[in-house]
C-alpha cells in the first residue's frame, strides 16, 4: 500500500486510532501488519496511513460506517483488541469522522 493512502472523492469515513504503546513488544509488528492485511480485504475498505513516535498514529478510511462497524466486529480484529488492551497499549483513543472534503498534490 502507498504511505498516502488514495482515497475517494468526499464523503467517506475515517477512523483515527493514537496509542501510547507499552514495553511490551512480542507479536506487535506481525499482529499490525496482519491487521492491515485483513482490513484492506474488508468491504468498504478504502486505505490506512500510520505513523509512531512518542504517539502512534492510525488513519484507516472507510466507504461508510456500516463497514467500520463490521470491521470493529470482526473475530480476528476483536483478537488483536484484546491483546492491546492487555498487553500492547498504555493508552490508547479512536475517533471516527466523516471526510467532508480533502485535497493535495
Amino acid at each position: 500500500m502507498p504511505p498516502i493512502a488514495e482515497t475517494p472523492e468526499p464523503p467517506y469515513y475515517a477512523v483515527v486510532f493514537t496509542s501510547i504503546r507499552t514495553e511490551l513488544d512480542e507479536g506487535y509488528d506481525a499482529m499490525a501488519a496482519r491487521m492491515v492485511e485483513l482490513a484492506a480485504r474488508q468491504p468498504g475498505f478504502l486505505g490506512v496511513e500510520s505513523a509512531r513516535n512518542d504517539v502512534g498514529v492510525t488513519v484507516s478510511y472507510w466507504a461508510d460506517l456500516a463497514s467500520i462497524k463490521a470491521w470493529k466486529a470482526h473475530a480476528e480484529h476483536q483478537q488483536a483488541q484484546r491483546l492491546g488492551h492487555q498487553q500492547w497499549y498504555q493508552h490508547f483513543k479512536t475517533r471516527i469522522a466523516r471526510v467532508e472534503r480533502d485535497y493535495g498534490f
